[in-house]
């Protein structure tokens, strides 16, 4: 496909504001495309969610995985448009310029020739919290996904390939105290104050390296949030403060949270919120050793969480891949190269064309 048609295709799809909670048109408009291309019977669709292609196909199936909202529009951002060799818009590179190249490859591929059958997933709320997926009730309704040889979430990877994902969870700490008038602050006790210590030791941890299958994971963990305090002359009585840990691929959840409960080590409450896992570092996947023999793209372990993690939990490898920016994620005036979405899609095309070796 011509890189000015995918430019083309992924502008029109920034132009159709997506942001989580609002896919109804972006998933409309990817319907439609779908059904124009593919039988009634390989298009399905659940809410704003989609998966297009041969369900009952006999071959080996890998997946191209997208997800269809951004994050809210940033106000001060400028108008959707390409500019030199660049797309302007939300999403441009997390992700619409990846789903034009999933679309690219539908038309082009030979599908009926090629080695592997190809499931293209299209899904809502990816940009929110783990239990609000859209990928959540399509593992359930079409069991094929829980099948794949393999997955590509084509997140926003700068054309490199990224294996496994670490894990992240929200600890909400609780300190408590009691109150007492500012001028007289030993008739009581501060919650903030209380809080200090543990703090401090967060502040001077050290970045823990894990090494999984030769590649180097950093775990980290880092206070997001604090709140506390009802009056500027009242000794506090509480105070909350969110930590966030990110742990590296084969640490399960509940090792996650024992680290984090030894730390804490009784001197606050401890609520884990927002859970997910870390995801698999698929180095033994005879088709991610495709996808590299064949791409020469360059790997490096992904030093966030992706839905690499969620397919990992039914038994499915999958890496990250995508002609998006990652430092152009989620930022005002958000762009991507339109280089790299002609990259993407001839890397992708060989990938499928050739047989496993």
């Amino acid at each position: 496909m011509h890189s000015d048609a995918l430019s083309q295709r992924a502008l029109a799809l920034c132009h159709i504001a997506s942001p989580i909670a609002n896919e109804q048109a972006i998933a409309d408009h990817v319907e439609q495309w779908a059904l124009s291309r593919f039988p009634r019977e390989q298009v399905f669709r659940h809410s704003h969610s989609l998966v297009v292609g041969n369900r009952a196909d006999v071959r080996p199936t890998v997946a191209l995985v997208g997800h269809l909202d951004t994050v809210p529009a940033h106000p001060e951002s400028g108008p959707t448009r390409i500019e030199a060799d660049r797309l302007y818009g939300l999403g441009a590179s997390d992700m619409k310029g990846a789903l034009a190249v999933m679309m690219g490859l539908a038309e082009e591929l030979s599908l009926a020739t090629l080695p592997v059958n190809v499931l293209w997933v299209f899904y809502e709320r990816e940009e929110g919290t783990y239990v609000e997926s859209g990928l959540i009730p399509l593992f359930e309704k079409i069991p094929q996904l829980k099948t794949l040889k393999f997955a590509i979430a084509m997140e926003p990877t700068d054309l490199t390939v990224q294996v496994g994902c670490m894990g992240t969870l929200h600890a909400a700490l609780t300190f408590r105290g009691s109150a007492a008038h500012s001028a007289r602050p030993w008739q009581g006790e501060n919650a903030i104050h209380k809080a200090g210590p543990l703090l401090t030791e967060i502040s001077r941890m050290q970045l823990r390296e894990l090494v999984v299958s030769g590649f180097s994971f950093y775990e980290v963990m880092s206070a997001t949030t604090a709140q506390g305090g009802r009056a500027k002359n009242v000794i506090p009585e509480r105070f909350d403060v969110n930590v966030n840990y990110r742990f590296a691929p084969g640490k399960s959840v509940e090792q996650a949270k024992e680290d984090v409960l030894k730390l804490v080590a009784g001197r606050a409450e401890v609520d884990f919120v927002d859970i997910s896992p870390s995801g698999r570092v698929c180095a033994d996947n005879p088709y991610y050793q495709r996808l590299v023999k064949v791409t020469g793209v360059r790997v490096e372990p992904k030093q966030a969480w992706t839905d690499v993690a969620r397919f990992a939990e039914v038994g499915v490898d999958a890496v990250n891949f995508g002609p998006g920016e990652t430092k152009q994620a989620h930022q005002k005036n958000e762009s991507a190269p339109l280089p790299a979405l002609g990259e993407a899609f001839k890397k992708l095309k060989a990938f499928l064309e050739s047989p496993l070796t």
